[in-house]
């Protein structure tokens, strides 16, 4: 098994990324632009993933993130596409990422 530094890396730059992708925005243009939806969609999933491979010893370290419900969303944009709720996405970007980015930092030098 590889190291959890590699997944929490992936995971930082993907955060970073949409973080990028969404600055200025407010939900309704991101309704609106589905370049920049494709884009945040694109590394949600990579983001879920790397969540995938991190250690249980790592998730049970950091139980305030919500694991499952990653690997719940993981499942929706990989199998389930068309069942994807875009506002749900947008909620999800504004108000669970940066908790998952503050765990991530802090376990990143």
């Amino acid at each position: 098994m590889k190291d959890d530094r590699l997944y929490l890396i992936h995971i930082a730059e993907s955060i970073s990324k949409i973080e990028k992708y969404v600055v200025g925005l407010d939900c309704s243009e991101f309704m609106q632009t589905e370049m920049v939806q494709d884009a945040v969609l694109r590394n949600l999933q990579v983001l879920a993933e790397s969540t995938q491979r991190l250690s249980e010893a790592f998730k049970d370290k950091h139980r305030e993130i919500e694991w499952y419900k990653i690997t719940g969303l993981r499942n929706i944009l990989v199998h389930d596409y068309l069942g994807i709720d875009i506002e749900t996405v947008w909620h999800i970007v504004q108000r669970n990422l940066p908790d998952l980015k503050k765990v991530i930092a802090s376990a990143l030098p």
